[in-house]
């Protein structure tokens, strides 16, 4: 067997992966990267960059549909033709990640295409060769879309997030299982397109992570555009007779042109040969110190942490454990104030511990939330105000552990309250704060208003 020896090792070069193989090549290691797919991970291609480029589209119609109601009238025509156009030149080059090799590459990184075994703590085999570390590996193997074993599935052309984002077409009818981030963007997308969408969910709300207030806001807004959504029961078998699926949802059946599967995402730790490095590959994920090592010389960095499955918690996690393997002084990872996004209409922006989750933790707890749409921005907006801020504050220390901004840009409104969840502003002070006149941010003044205390 080949063997080639490098400082690091990184297996997965997806966003956190790139960004740290990149940082260290530059700081003058020797660096291979491995990737069995595309240089650049899920997010450019597969997740957020296409898919909110679709939304954006969609958004743009489900705008124009309001102007009978604040402007006088308008005539929309849906054409999917751009988007997918847009998804394919812009942001994926067909799906080809020639510029983010010769990204990494012209840094003096080396990159070896295949599936990466981990076979010892500074050893990976990949492709016949046997790579070795002299200073460290560092895992970012992410995540692939978790298949639920139902009845019939396996044997259909059934859709993930990656084919929904390379069809040409909206569909003309559409059958979601599952209502988290990936299911509820998509299908709230599609809607506007002119799909027909019926969305099922195992859990007894849309958004299971998420707060119920800000559940409710969004549910209400996919029925008033047609969307039915099924909570509380799940997909028993799947049928497909070459032209339309066929989905038994307790006593329903669906039926429709296309299936997308957005059930959530798992990691094969197993197979990467993680039990080598005394891994529990039974885990869901594994775990690091604050720095990312999972053992003297293996990192952890991105989805595989169980951190959050988000591009901006990979780069977060790169950053850190870049420094701390170049042995600079290096700030060890938080995780009390991460943010989290779903970019439907309204936004969820989401920050820290939602009520249930400060609950179990055993805190002492204050809540206090407010309409946006009885706010004077709210009113101005008129059409798409619907939203609502959540506030939960540890009452013993009078700072915030979590809040919920959704609503018009819920996301961009999140960027205060994480300041204030991060910084563990005492409310106190908060409350002391101006805050402009008319904006959607006054809201969380309001807020703070109806808290206890």
């Amino acid at each position: 067997m080949a063997t080639n020896t490098a400082d690091v090792l990184v297996l997965g070069m997806g966003p956190g992966g790139e960004s740290l193989a990149g940082q260290l090549a530059e700081a003058g290691l020797s660096v291979i990267g491995i990737e069995s797919r595309l240089v650049g991970g899920e997010c450019p291609y597969y997740g957020c960059v296409p898919s909110k480029m679709m939304i954006r589209a969609a958004d743009a119609l489900a705008e124009a549909r309001r102007v009978s109601s604040l402007a006088g009238s308008a005539t929309v025509q849906p054409d999917f033709g751009p988007v997918a156009d847009r998804i394919r030149v812009e942001a994926t080059t067909d799906w080809d990640d020639t510029v983010a090799v010769e990204r990494f590459t012209g840094k003096g990184g080396q990159l070896v295409r295949g599936r990466g075994e981990v076979t010892g703590p500074r050893t990976i085999q990949v492709a016949g060769e046997e790579l070795t570390a002299k200073r460290a590996i560092v895992l970012n193997n992410g995540t692939d879309p978790a298949v639920p074993p139902i009845d019939g599935l396996a044997d259909t052309p059934y859709w993930t997030n990656r084919e929904a984002v390379k069809t040409r077409v909206a569909p003309e009818s559409l059958i979601v299982l599952g209502a988290g981030v990936i299911g509820l963007e998509l299908a709230q997308a599609f809607a506007r397109f002119g799909s027909t969408v019926d969305v099922v969910e195992m859990a007894d709300q849309i958004l299971p992570p998420e707060e119920p207030e800000a559940a409710e806001v969004v549910l209400e807004t996919l029925a008033a555009e047609g969307i039915a959504v099924h909570t509380g029961v799940a997909a028993e078998r799947v049928e497909h007779d070459g032209k339309a699926f066929t989905v038994r949802v307790g006593a329903q059946t669906l039926i429709a042109e296309r299936l997308l599967v957005a059930t959530g995402r798992v990691s094969d730790l197993a197979g990467l040969g993680l039990a080598s490095i005394g891994v529990d590959t039974n885990s869901r994920f594994v775990s690091t110190d604050e720095y990312l090592r999972v053992r003297d010389g293996v990192y952890a960095i991105g989805d595989v942490t169980g951190r959050g499955a988000f591009t901006h918690m990979s780069m977060y996690q790169a950053a850190i454990a870049a420094r701390h393997i170049l042995g600079e002084q290096a700030h060890g990872a938080e995780y009390h104030a991460v943010p989290r996004v779903t970019f439907t209409d309204p936004e969820v922006g989401a920050v820290g511990l939602t009520e249930r989750q400060a609950r179990e933790r055993g805190l002492r707890v204050h809540t206090a939330t407010t309409q946006l749409a009885s706010s004077a921005r709210g009113w101005i907006h008129r059409a798409g105000n619907a939203g609502v801020i959540k506030l939960v504050v540890d009452a013993d220390r009078g700072v915030l552990v979590g809040a919920t901004s959704a609503g018009p840009s819920g996301g961009e409104m999140l960027s205060g309250l994480t300041v204030a969840v991060h910084a563990e502003v005492p409310v106190a002070r908060l409350r002391q704060m101006i805050y402009a006149y008319p904006t959607f941010h006054r809201a969380i003044e309001d807020a703070l208003g109806r808290l206890a205390g």
